[in-house]
């Protein structure tokens, strides 16, 4: 094996390595820098230093790998301006579910700026521990920040699973962390199970456009991590009289960031959140024109639902990619779900088959879409939805 050594004879402190490492391995501290152990072995450093201050060691032998002294089940607490993505919360009950097969407890870890009534909720939905990380510079996510600083946490309290859920932030960090850890990554799990005898996280994910179902596992390194897709796990009821241990780790927080957030744009979204909606109205192709979405939008409104879409209207340019439910989406778990002019193709009924009701309208009878479908009407969505429309309104007025 190989590593990186700063050879002190030859560096002059000019910390240019510094601003070049991708990865924040190379650290200063009073005057003596060096490589940790997060360093990737990139070598970007080595041609940047001047003074050939930076040397290639094939022959350096690491202590050997030690699984056995990784245990427990850690969680990216998620949260923007205070408010925890629903997905930790499915990823702690379902944590918990693998914790008492394993036999082993469940952390958290939280990155942010006053977060102090994020760590209640955390303990209250099956936080055992919560790994707090509190400063000015974490108020709004960062890659390459927040990575360095999980990497820290890892290698501290060594968990033997580490779950993310699949969100932007998550996919960006944890695709980042398992790099820096030499270690596997699962993404977009939508099961997990445990091999109790050999401590095995089996991660299963959809593969080949979702015709085939894989099961992965990572034998050989730690922790096993995995991202895991919102409304696929269950949360738990929470407890709010639960207590748990806040743990304050000795973390190095660079401000020397490659980089740094300029501004933020907000898209225009839906008054209604499509991923904690009760009701979801959504279309498809089979609804034929674009000016049809005005229909979907206004029977919408009458329910206080949401509005869906399949990729292909999405691809079409007729609606927001935010809109869109499927394997290349979001996954949702309405109470009831109109799926209007959509066939029912397995990579957009990966996305939405949580649904507790499934309401199809289609003109086409043998559509897919009504093998799943708790309800099916067969007719013309300009011919449907208008009906429906004044029906809903109808009821309105006389209640």
């Amino acid at each position: 094996m190989a590593e990186l050594q700063i050879l002190s004879d030859k560096c002059v402190k000019c910390l240019q390595c510094i601003n070049v490492c991708p990865c924040n391995a190379i650290k200063n501290d009073k005057n003596v820098v060096y490589i940790d152990n997060t360093c990737t072995l990139c070598g970007i450093c080595i041609p940047k230093c001047s003074f050939s201050a930076i040397s290639y060691n094939e022959n350096f032998t690491k202590s050997k790998f030690n699984i056995d002294e990784y245990n427990g089940i850690l969680i990216f607490g998620e949260q923007r301006d205070g408010k925890v993505s629903s997905v930790v919360y499915e990823l702690l009950g379902e944590g918990n579910r693998l914790a008492r097969q394993l036999g082993t407890k469940v952390s958290v870890v939280l990155l942010g700026n006053n977060t102090d009534k994020v760590v209640r909720e955390l303990f209250a939905f099956g936080a055992d521990d919560v790994f707090q990380i509190d400063h000015p510079l974490l108020e709004c996510f960062n890659d390459e920040l927040y990575t360095d600083i999980v990497v820290q946490v890892i290698l501290q309290s060594k968990p033997e699973i580490f779950l993310v859920g699949a969100t932007t932030y998550g996919r960006s960090l944890a695709a980042r962390v398992a790099s820096r850890l030499n270690t596997g990554l699962t993404a977009d799990c939508t099961c997990l199970e445990i091999d109790a005898e050999k401590r095995l996280l089996k991660q299963t994910r959809p593969a080949f456009s979702g015709n085939l179902m894989a099961t992965i596992i990572c034998p050989n390194h730690r922790p096993q991590m995995c991202t895991v897709r919102s409304k696929v796990m269950n949360p738990i009821e929470p407890d709010f009289s639960k207590i748990g241990q806040i743990i304050k780790p000795n973390v190095t927080i660079s401000p020397n960031l490659k980089i740094k957030k300029i501004d933020s744009i907000k898209n225009k979204v839906q008054r209604v959140n499509l991923a904690d909606a009760d009701i979801i109205v959504s279309a498809g192709r089979g609804i034929q024109k674009p000016q049809n979405l005005e229909l979907i939008r206004e029977f919408a409104d009458c329910l206080g639902a949401a509005v869906g879409s399949s990729r292909a209207l999405v691809d079409a340019g007729w609606i927001e990619y935010s809109h869109q439910i499927g394997q290349t989406g979001i996954n949702v778990r309405p109470k009831i779900y109109f799926a209007c002019g959509i066939s029912g193709a397995i990579q957009h009924l990966a996305g939405m088959m949580s649904a507790k009701y499934i309401i199809a309208i289609n003109k086409d009878p043998n559509a897919p879409i009504f093998k799943v479908a708790n309800l099916g009407m067969v007719g013309e969505i300009e011919h449907i939805i208008p009906a429906l429309i004044k029906e809903v309104k109808n009821k309105k007025a006389n209640t």
